[in-house]
């Protein structure tokens, strides 16, 4: 059986990566969530919550992994994130390659992928969607959300990819200025994906 194509969705906080992923789903296209697969492990009975125990039990909570006190350690501890990631990313690799497997005969998967490019993920990847927007739409959506302000933003984006190099390392790119317009470009894409691919 031949594997589906893989296309991995990113984009920069604000650029509607949530919105394009639940337009693929609409359109029967199987899509992993890399952040749902972190929420999972991290539940009460997940893969990633002895391992998390083991590094720094005070983030376990009632067999729960405390995303707070986890973000709290990895603040103080200098080599907290590499440890945590070292524990937690082949779990994350096994979630996606079980999602993939269980795909069954679906010729596209997406691969919902917040840090794709910083991550390296586009080596095994058979092509990379970034979607964006203009900057001050981007700035506005980000600064509607609850409890978001100007200095958050500042932190996020200096540590993300900037968008212009998403675009330019992306084989493909999706403008998501409004959901029409998006969704007429996910479809246009899964068309053109399918008939390649064929």
């Amino acid at each position: 059986m031949t594997r589906p194509f893989l296309l991995g969705l990113t984009g920069s906080i604000g650029m509607g990566k949530s919105t394009t992923a639940a337009m693929f789903a609409a359109e029967g296209v199987p899509v992993w969530d890399a952040d749902a697969a972190v929420h999972r492990l991290y539940a009460k009975g997940g893969a990633a919550v002895p391992a998390i125990t083991a590094i720094c039990p005070e983030a376990v909570v009632d067999g729960v992994v405390d995303r707070t006190r986890l973000k709290a350690w990895i603040a103080t501890e200098p080599n907290a994130l590499a440890r945590i990631e070292a524990a937690v990313h082949p779990l994350v690799a096994a979630d996606r390659a079980a999602f993939i497997a269980a795909a069954g005969s679906a010729r596209l998967v997406v691969l919902d992928i917040p840090l794709l490019f910083e991550t390296g993920a586009e080596t095994w990847l058979d092509a990379t969607l970034v979607v964006t927007a203009p900057a001050e739409i981007q700035r506005a959506r980000v600064l509607a959300r609850p409890g978001m302000t100007e200095a958050q933003l500042a932190t996020i984006l200096a540590r993300q990819m900037p968008d212009a190099e998403k675009r330019a390392r992306a084989t493909h790119v999706i403008e998501t200025r409004s959901l029409d317009q998006t969704r007429a470009a996910v479809r246009n894409l899964i068309a053109e994906l399918r008939e390649s691919h064929a």
